[in-house]
C-alpha cells in the first residue's frame, strides 16, 4: 500500500502511518529499529531495495532522506517536504517512508527526520553513496547509534579511509569493511590450526580501487604485528591472501569470486566456498551489532599510509614469458646451437 503525499508535514506523514497500519488489519507492528538512509535520487532505488531485503532480518521503520537540489534561486527560496509512505508488501518488512526535501528545508533535514522515528528504538544512518566528512558531525548522523558508510562508493577510496580514521568515532562502520567478513573468519580458523606457525610476513591480492584489499592487509598487520603489503590483481574483488610462515605458506585464494582454495603445509587442498556478497547481506550484518566495532577501530588507526603503493601482483610461472612483446623477443640474441654428441665428447 502507498500514500503520496504533496507539501506535507511530519504529522501528516504519522498520521499516514497510521491510516495505513489500521487499512491491512495490522495496527501494532514489531519494529526493532529505525534506519535512516540518506541518498539521491539516482541512488534510491537501489537502497531501498537492499534495506528492505535486509529488514527481513530486522523489521525497521526506513526513512529516504532525498535532497532534492533546486536549479533556480526562487524554487530555492520555496520550501516544500514530499512524502510516500508504504506499508505492508510495498516496505519489506516493516514501514518505508520516502521523503523528498526542496529548498530550505534541505538544510533541516534533522527536524523532519527527527518526529518520524520510533520511540524507544536504536537508530542507524546508512550513506549509501557520498558520505559526509565525519558522520558523527553530520546533523542526520547525530541523530544515529550507528553510522554507515561505504568508502568502495567513493571517488577516491584510499584518501576516503583515511579520512575514516581521521574523523573515526564509536559506532561508524563501512561496509567494505562487513565484505572481508568471511576472509577474516576463514584466516583466523586457518592460524588456529596451526598455533605454532609463526607468521613473517602478509600479502592480500585484489583489484584496484577496493579498499577492502587495504583494510583486510591493516587487520592483519594490526592484530599480527608484521608487515603487510597491498598487490593488485584483475579482480573480481579480492582474489588471494598469503601468510609467509617458519612452517610454509598459509594461502586463500580465490580466483573466480565464489569459490577459494585453501592451502597449507601438511595439509591437503581445500575448496571453501567465500562467495561475493550483495549490499543486503553485508547491511543485514551491520545491522546485528549496534556497539562500537573495536576490531575495526583498531585497523582503521593502523593506517593505510603504513601499507605504502600497491604494487602489481607477481605473475605466474610461465606468464612472464609469454607477456614479453615481439620486438624484445626478436631483438634477443639467438640460442647457441646444441653440440652433437661426438662433438660434445670431443671426438
Amino acid at each position: 500500500m502507498k500514500i503520496d503525499l504533496t507539501d506535507t508535514t511530519a504529522s501528516k506523514i504519522n498520521n499516514a502511518l497510521v491510516e495505513g497500519r489500521r487499512s491491512l488489519g495490522a495496527p501494532a507492528v514489531g519494529m526493532v529499529l529505525t534506519l535512516v538512509i540518506v541518498t539521491d535520487e539516482e541512488h534510491a532505488y537501489d537502497a531501498l531495495k537492499a534495506a528492505n531485503e535486509a529488514s527481513r532480518e530486522h523489521p525497521s521503520r526506513k526513512l529516504v532522506v532525498i535532497k532534492r537540489v533546486s536549479r533556480s534561486p526562487r524554487d530555492r527560496a520555496q520550501a516544500r517536504l514530499d512524502a510516500e509512505v508504504r506499508v505492508g508488501a510495498d516496505a519489506g518488512a516493516g514501514e518505508t517512508v520516502v521523503l523528498r526535501l526542496y529548498g530550505d528545508v534541505i538544510d533541516h533535514a534533522q527536524s523532519v527526520v527527527l518526529p518520524l522515528l520510533l520511540p524507544d528504538a536504536p537508530v542507524v544512518v546508512w550513506w549509501p553513496v557520498a558520505s559526509p566528512l565525519n558522520p558523527e558531525k553530520d546533523p542526520l548522523g547525530a541523530l544515529g547509534q550507528r553510522r554507515v558508510t561505504d568508502t568502495y562508493a567513493a571517488e577516491d577510496p584510499l584518501a576516503e579511509l583515511s579520512a575514516r580514521a581521521a574523523n573515526y568515532s564509536p559506532g561508524d562502520t563501512d561496509l567494505a569493511w562487513a565484505r572481508i567478513t568471511p576472509w577474516r573468519s576463514m584466516l583466523a580458523a586457518a592460524m588456529d590450526q596451526q598455533p605454532d606457525a609463526e607468521i613473517i610476513s602478509a600479502e592480500v591480492e585484489g583489484e584496484t580501487y577496493n579498499p577492502s584489499g587495504e583494510l583486510l592487509a591493516m587487520w592483519l598487520a594490526d592484530r599480527l604485528g608484521v608487515t603487510a603489503r597491498r598487490t593488485v590483481s584483475d579482480g573480481p574483488g579480492l582474489t588471494a591472501v598469503r601468510l609467509e610462515t617458519k612452517n610454509g605458506a598459509i594461502t586463500l585464494d580465490r580466483p573466480d569470486g565464489s569459490l577459494a582454495t585453501l592451502s597449507m603445509r601438511g595439509q591437503p587442498d581445500r575448496s571453501v566456498a567465500l562467495k561475493r556478497r550483495d549490499t543486503a547481506e553485508l547491511l543485514a550484518e551491520e545491522l546485528r551489532r549496534l556497539d562500537p566495532d573495536l576490531i575495526y577501530e583498531s585497523a582503521l588507526k593502523y593506517g593505510v599510509e603504513q601499507l605504502g603503493e600497491p604494487v602489481p601482483a607477481a605473475p605466474a610461472a610461465g606468464e612472464q614469458q609469454a607477456e614479453e612483446p615481439a620486438e624484445k623477443a626478436a631483438e634477443r640474441p639467438a640460442p647457441a646451437k646444441k653440440a652433437s654428441g661426438k662433438k660434445a665428447a670431443g671426438k
